[in-house]
């Protein structure tokens, strides 16, 4: 019995020491009895809800303190937290002072949702002092979240080399309010994209589909993103034609051969090459080809234009230049003469000519006839060239670009210049000499 006694005073005992540093641990000291050990005093704290866009919902809590030092001077770390979605923000204030002052913080909501709020203090040393729990708040931020637009200003059919540019669009107010500024990411661009470029200048990028897209993320979570698909397609070869101005006319009146585009695009960008006689003419980029200095005579003129893609088409014309009125006879007899149709003077070759002619045929032909004792193998006369067309009955270019003059005569030029005129009747090219 003795020792049961015993036994229950000894448990008593060491519970109430199990108890004694629980006791110690709620004898904490409060905040205001921290702050008192710094010589400090809290003489008011308020909290202030503001709508800073006025759109009737709250989006920011402005915190005021007023504190009292019995100190000769303090420095202070004033420290407003703002938990949210496991998230935290800080807005931070240093002071210095002697006697009372007031300290303001103004805290932004960075999202939609409650808003855990609790102001903290720290010496100058950043030595937590102590901490006042404040309110929940429900707020709606008025600060942008980030935003990423991709906008393409060109035509519905876009072309190499037609006006095209793309316009970034971005925002973000809520990192850079709270130190937390993310990256931009852009995919997509034949080149490296920088920040800093606002817009994009599409206009130089080569024929192809592309897929931008960008994406921006900050370091509070939050996540912004844009796409952007179009196709450059690749422009067409030149369409032009060549008008004459001085064709079939004496050498001594004005000559010109001028290119004209027909689809729309403007002659500057474009390389022109213009060949004489297969010859090309130096020094002669132009959309006009002065053609005067040429001596009479029967002339092919191509022009070949290119594109800054190398996309490039040939055109071609006859050109005749007939010989001056006003020659010597030494200028006449070194230039083509000129037909003079049915007024061409003729001599007649007599009725005497054209017996002893024949006489002489007949005894050619006896004489053959004598001399052949053994029939020989009849020879078919040769039925000309053969015709060089496809199997659907066109003229085979073997590849070579051509073009069709005034005329409505098919050319062919080679690489090197030479150009072929298309014989309808043969079925055959010629080499224009």
């Amino acid at each position: 019995m003795f020792d049961r006694r015993a036994s229950a005073m000894l448990i008593a005992l060491l519970m109430a020491c199990l108890l004694l540093p629980i006791t110690s641990v709620g004898a904490e000291l409060s905040t205001e009895e921290r702050l008192a050990e710094e010589g400090l005093a809290v003489l008011a704290l308020r909290n202030d809800t503001i709508d800073t866009d006025q759109d009737g919902d709250i989006d920011a809590v402005r915190v005021v303190v007023v504190l009292n030092s019995t100190a000769a001077s303090n420095e202070l770390i004033v420290k407003l937290r703002g938990l949210h979605k496991e998230r935290e923000v800080l807005e931070v204030q240093e002071v210095a002072f002697v006697g009372q002052t007031n300290i303001t913080l103004v805290y932004d909501a960075w999202s939609k949702g409650e808003h855990n709020l609790r102001l903290d203090f720290f010496d100058e040393n950043g030595e937590f002092i102590a901490s006042y729990p404040l309110p929940t708040f429900v707020l709606t931020p008025a600060l942008q979240v980030p935003r990423v637009d991709l906008d393409l200003n060109a035509g519905s059919m876009l072309q190499t080399g037609e006006q095209c540019e793309i316009v970034r669009n971005f925002g973000d107010e809520t990192g850079p309010r709270y130190g937390e500024t993310g990256v931009r990411t852009f995919t997509g661009a034949p080149f490296s994209v920088l920040d800093s470029d606002h817009t994009l200048d599409c206009s130089s990028w080569p024929a192809g589909d592309y897929e931008l897209k960008e994406t921006y993320r900050n370091g509070l979570g939050q996540t912004a993103e844009s796409n952007l698909n179009f196709t450059i397609e690749n422009r067409p070869a030149p369409l032009f034609t060549l008008a004459v101005s001085g064709h079939e006319n004496t050498t001594e009146t004005p000559c010109n051969v001028r290119m004209e585009l027909t689809d729309g695009r403007a002659p500057a960008g474009l390389t022109k090459i213009w060949r004489v006689k297969g010859e090309v003419v130096a020094g002669a980029n132009s959309t006009v080809l002065d053609c005067s200095n040429l001596p009479a005579g029967a002339y092919l003129i191509t022009l070949e234009v290119i594109t800054e893609k190398m996309i490039s088409s040939t055109e071609g014309t006859n050109l005749i230049r007939l010989p001056g009125v006003d020659l010597t006879a030494e200028e006449r007899d070194s230039l083509p003469s000129t037909s003079l149709g049915s007024d061409t003077e003729t001599e007649s070759v007599g009725w005497f000519s054209i017996g002893a002619l024949a006489l002489v045929v007949s005894i050619l032909v006896f004489v053959l006839l004598v001399r052949s004792r053994e029939p020989e193998a009849l020879e078919l006369p040769s039925l000309g060239p053969t015709p060089q067309v496809l199997a659907d009955g066109s003229p085979d270019t073997e590849g070579l670009p051509t073009t069709v003059d005034d005329q409505g005569d098919l050319w062919r030029q080679h690489p090197g210049g030479e150009v072929d005129w298309w014989d309808r009747e043969w079925r055959i090219w010629h080499r224009w000499e």
